[in-house]
């Protein structure tokens, strides 16, 4: 017996697998953190990518920061804090620094819960907005080339110098996370939003994709035409350690990290898989269905027409999206939920049944949370619990024939995965 153990909320959920089966587990490329992280990140802001320089901004009077919230993995170290002491080094004062919580069309944070993402101290003595995409006031910008309206936080708008942090990762439709992205859609509008999110639909809105992805191009432009000066940018491993590190013009950031990126997290098969066992990573990963499904869509890249996927993820609060529970409980099935979309019907969070509506169409998905089982078969899953995690997989090794290939993806919302068939 092979045992595996992959992470499950804040903990981590163990099985067996007998030697027999040809099994692989896929992961990224292991590469150390940075040993030093923060003499890389006071070069990075004192040589910062492109021409402009922080020092250039010496006069202004307000600093925006955008954040993630607290659905996002958050760096260990938390790089914020070096960026906020630069900026002291260079004469701020605290009162020129507002940090605003991109929420997106997330639920807003509560006070209560910033220190989820924020120390103590700088909760005390920074100004901190979060986000909400239909009660913050909006600056309207016009419309990008892809016909998205551009409406966005007015008060992170207005100020002097912009600058965006964020993790650079494998998005599941957006090519990639990080850059402008956390700005031009975690502080837009929910009209910027879902018009943008609506283009999921083409065909090269995946993860990996970045210059021919209409879905990033239209962030980058929204990113342009809100001007923001400076992205910082990191790379994480699964223990949220930083790899490495990126400053200066967010375009140029980007530039840099997608090439690593794809050495880190590029995982290549040769023929799809009968079963895959997946995590999308933990907590924060899997704090809800909406997080945790963008692990079932790479796990699904490589399983094999009418195999099965089962995902593991806690998701402690639930589905994180109450438009998803009413529409997708509404339903008749995947397939009726596939026609809607493809008749033009388009809104936030039903996307998400979408999105498991195109992977359960062709697969057996099981997902094995602690969300109540009724709750999940009203959302057209079939459900499990951790405590018959084993017996599932043995019910389903029994079925499967000696060739069955397995893949075992302890983090595979981060993991790129493609099948290549060999020549």
């Amino acid at each position: 017996m092979t045992e595996f153990s992959l992470p499950y909320g804040k903990t981590k959920l163990s099985f067996r697998i007998p030697q027999n089966f040809v099994t692989d587990e896929l992961l990224p490329e292991e590469v150390h953190p940075l040993e030093d992280v923060e003499s890389t990140l006071r070069q990075a802001f004192i040589h910062p990518l492109g021409r402009r320089k922080l020092e250039s901004f010496a006069d202004v009077h307000s600093i925006g920061i955008a954040i993630n919230d607290k659905t996002r993995p958050l760096p260990q170290p938390n790089p914020l804090y070096a960026l906020i002491d630069h900026l002291h080094s260079l004469g701020f004062d605290r009162d020129n620094i507002t940090l605003f919580v991109s929420s997106g069309t997330h639920a807003p944070m509560p006070p209560s819960d910033l220190i989820l993402i924020l120390r103590e101290d700088i909760i005390e003595n920074y100004q901190v907005i979060v986000h909400d995409c239909d009660q913050s006031p909006m600056t309207d910008l016009g419309t990008t080339n892809h016909k998205t309206p551009i409406k966005v936080n007015a008060d992170f708008f207005n100020c002097d110098l912009k600058i965006v942090v964020g993790n650079i990762e494998p998005h599941h439709f957006m090519g990639f996370s990080g850059g402008v992205k956390t700005a031009a859609i975690g502080l837009a509008g929910r009209e910027t939003i879902n018009t943008n999110h609506a283009m999921l639909k083409h065909p090269q809105a995946k993860s990996g994709v970045f210059h021919i992805n209409p879905m990033r191009q239209d962030v980058e432009e929204i990113g342009q035409k809100m001007d923001i000066h400076f992205a910082l940018g990191t790379i994480l491993n699964e223990e949220k350690q930083i790899l490495n590190a990126f400053f200066g013009d967010p375009a140029l950031v980007m530039k840099s990290a997608i090439p690593l990126i794809g050495e880190i997290f590029g995982v290549t098969v040769s023929h799809p898989y009968d079963l895959v066992i997946a995590s999308p990573g933990g907590a924060p990963k899997d704090i809800n269905l909406y997080q945790a499904q963008k692990g079932l869509t790479h796990a699904a890249r490589i399983t094999r027409d009418n195999g099965w996927v089962i995902l593991l993820a806690a998701c402690p609060e639930g589905s994180g999206s109450q438009s998803y529970e009413n529409y997708v409980s509404k339903a008749e099935s995947h397939r009726s939920i596939l026609r809607d979309f493809e008749e033009g019907f388009f809104k936030i969070g039903p996307h998400k049944a979408f999105q498991i509506a195109r992977e359960a169409v062709r697969l057996n998905v099981i997902v094995v949370s602690d969300i109540e089982p009724q709750t999940i078969k009203d959302w057209k899953l079939t459900p499990s619990t951790p405590d018959l995690l084993q017996p599932l997989i043995d019910w389903m090794l029994a079925r499967l024939s000696d060739e069955a290939r397995i893949a075992v993806m302890p983090a595979s919302t981060r993991t790129m995965t493609e099948v290549k068939h060999a020549e």
